[in-house]
């Protein structure tokens, strides 16, 4: 397959787990963020999102304004890709199963098809939108439509996905699903019992 990028979203208060960085808390003595960073250890360039440290070899940027949302964290990101990246997966920080055979099955299924990206969805068919690979160009397009719309700051995920052509797949192999995310004290507590 084609070299990729990623960009993942290390913003965010963790108001429902105290206040912690999120993307900073350990699953099985590792950060949330590191094991993200180890999922995606082959794209080119990655970009962090985020007020977090990160290892040599990632670059890091921070929305403007700062905690100004999603859709402004992911231009920020998109915005430090060079031009000619074809591909680029948009992560959240907080999916500690994430590994790179989830993300290839991501790859491979977008570069089969025909849509500008593609998800995961969850048992309920609930799409994952920070778990998602996507064509560059689109997603730049996106972007631009969004911030000439109503603006960046503030937009949703929803919003700024909303004209796209987005596919879905599910995760079928076992073990805990790469889209699981930590939001409270339950998931933590759920993703160290998957972990051991």
């Amino acid at each position: 397959m084609r070299d990729y990028a990623a960009v993942v979203l290390a913003g965010g208060a963790g108001r429902r787990l105290g206040g912690p960085a999120k993307p900073a808390l350990p699953v099985a003595g590792q950060s949330m963020l590191d094991r993200v960073l180890r999922a995606v250890r082959d794209a080119a360039p990655v970009v962090v999102v985020g007020d977090q440290a990160v290892p040599a070899g990632v670059l890091a940027t921070v929305e403007d304004p700062p905690g100004s949302g999603p859709a402004a964290a992911t231009a920020a990101g998109v915005a430090r890709l060079p031009e000619d990246v074809a591909e680029v997966a948009l992560l959240a920080a907080d999916l500690p199963f994430l590994t790179p055979p989830a993300l290839d099955h991501l790859r491979r299924a977008l570069e089969a098809s025909t849509v500008d990206g593609m998800l995961y969805v969850d048992g309920d068919g609930r799409r994952q939108l920070l778990c998602g690979v996507w064509h560059t160009a689109a997603l730049r397009a996106a972007l631009h439509r969004l911030a000439g719309a109503r603006g960046l700051a503030g937009a949703s995920m929803r919003a700024l996905f909303a004209e796209l052509n987005v596919g879905t797949v599910a995760w079928t192999e076992p073990g805990p699903p790469p889209w699981f995310d930590c939001d409270t004290d339950d998931d933590l507590r759920q993703a160290e019992e998957w972990a051991r």
